[in-house]
């Protein structure tokens, strides 16, 4: 299979460090708010690729890690009057939460920053010994880029175009703008819980410095794969190299891999322009709540699922409401004919034509979006034949890219807010079926004008029905 390399900038084989084994790091989320759209889509795209590599039959160590301890997360507690504990653990929980209603398997190890400073530690002192960090007269031990010779070649900057900004703040204890910092000094006004005794003074973690220490610790080095959002391939996974190629030679990472960026409305998706989205409000869960209270619509959680997997993880994707539409009204023609057609629960006929060209698909760079587009050719011969073989092959492979495991009459019974029909909302269940059960006795009163106008009552409120015989009437959200 082949892979691409955000470092090679080309297609790689997958070569892993020991036979069968892979070693995947992917930076997780700074627990001090709500996943966004982004997060949404770095976790489903990395629990696509552990899916595929498990399929392939690969062991997956899968580290992704949680930052518990960053400038946000203090200035969250300051402002909320509670302790960094209480802050991460509330949005460690919530992250949780949101994860498994996108049908996100939880990583083999989910580290926090905090339990591994010493480690941190560890890495800055051995590249002070390299000569490669040096403590500014404000306390703060930095990383002195100029030093490290493949400074750039992650990112493809180079040293001279390169300005300090994103994550790099500038100070006067600093050699050089780009250098960036290891180990942050304690300030008074900041919360106890914030400082670590160090041979440094007491202080705190560079968020860069966190990655390098917890990825060595938990899978060794190097890394089989490195993953992550778009935003961090500079300065933080630029940076990571620096600090653990620079203290230890070597290659921190053999593949890197990045999402592509998302976009809200053609528009980069911030809190200033207005468009900012988080998970739950795209899946009609609660902002206040962790777990105890958390609920979700199943139908709008898996339509995000499905809008991201029909996209290849490099791609652009721009989150419009026009694409969430055409997302929903797509895997619910999927489930339709799994409802339609009836299905059995079977293992993958990986020999059938559909599955192998499912695989080449999945095994050129995991192209989930030409993955896709076999489940809908599949879906279409299924209908054709009204083949409960087909119809079952189609489970099993949506299974893969976790989808379409929902049973079909629950899910088109759910309503969703992604409809066209503006007025789906208005009717629930008990109205529905009250309903479908005046239409049955209009029809056996003759009354068929009265059984037509609630046909077209439910049709505009966006619920079909199907007559089946025996005189059952079946309905779904539309």
């Amino acid at each position: 299979m082949l892979i691409y390399n955000s470092l090679s900038r080309q297609k790689e084989s997958l070569k892993t460090v020991e036979d069968k084994k892979v070693r995947m790091y992917v930076c997780g989320m700074t627990v001090y708010d709500f996943c966004h759209l982004g997060h949404a889509r770095m976790l489903v795209s990395f629990d696509v690729v552990r899916r595929w590599l498990r399929i392939k039959g690969y062991d997956v160590n899968y580290v992704r890690n949680i930052t518990d301890i960053d400038d946000k997360i203090i200035k969250k507690a300051l402002a909320t009057g509670k302790t960094l504990h209480e802050v991460t653990s509330f949005y460690t929980d919530a992250m949780h939460a949101d994860e498994r209603a996108l049908g996100v398997e939880p990583p083999s190890h989910e580290p926090r920053a905090t339990q591994h400073v010493p480690g941190m530690l560890q890495i800055i002192k051995d590249l002070e010994k390299k000569g490669l960090a040096y403590q500014g007269d404000d306390g703060d031990v930095n990383y002195a880029v100029r030093l490290f010779p493949g400074y750039g070649k992650l990112s493809g900057r180079s040293l001279d175009d390169l300005r300090a900004g994103e994550r790099i703040a500038v100070s006067e204890s600093k050699r050089d703008p780009l250098d960036f910092v290891l180990w942050k000094s304690a300030k008074v006004e900041e919360p106890a819980d914030s400082k670590w005794e160090s041979p440094y003074g007491w202080g705190r973690p560079g968020w860069h410095i966190e990655c390098s220490a917890m990825s060595k610790e938990l899978l060794g080095l190097p890394l089989d794969i490195h993953g992550g959002g778009p935003d961090l391939k500079f300065p933080h996974h630029e940076n990571e190299i620096a600090q653990t190629e620079g203290a230890y030679g070597g290659t921190l990472a053999n593949l890197w891999m990045h999402c592509g960026p998302l976009m809200v409305d053609d528009e980069k998706m911030s809190k200033s322009l207005g468009n900012f989205r988080t998970i739950r409000q795209t899946i009609g869960a609660k902002d206040d709540v962790a777990t105890a209270e958390y609920a979700f619509n199943v139908r709008e959680a898996e339509m995000l699922r499905f809008f991201i997997v029909r996209n290849h993880y490099r791609s652009a994707q721009n989150f419009t409401p026009d694409n969430l539409l055409d997302a929903q009204a797509a895997i619910d023609r999927l489930y339709q004919t799994l409802h339609n057609v009836g299905y059995d629960e079977v293992e993958v006929d990986w020999a059938s034509c559909y599955a192998a060209e499912f695989a080449q698909a999945m095994d050129d760079d995991f192209n989930s979006s030409l993955a896709v587009s076999v489940l809908f050719d599949l879906n279409t011969a299924a209908n054709r034949e009204k083949s409960r073989a087909l119809a079952s092959q189609l489970r099993a492979l949506g299974g893969v890219l976790g989808i379409l495991q929902q049973d079909p009459v629950a899910y088109l019974r759910s309503p969703t807010r992604y409809t066209r029909h503006e007025t789906q909302q208005s009717l629930g269940e008990t109205q529905i079926e009250a309903l479908v059960a005046e239409r049955l006795e209009a029809k056996k009163a003759k009354n068929f004008a009265r059984a037509d106008e609630i046909r077209q009552q439910l049709k505009d409120a966006g619920v079909e029905l199907e007559d089946k015989p025996g005189g059952v009437t079946q309905w779904r959200r539309i």
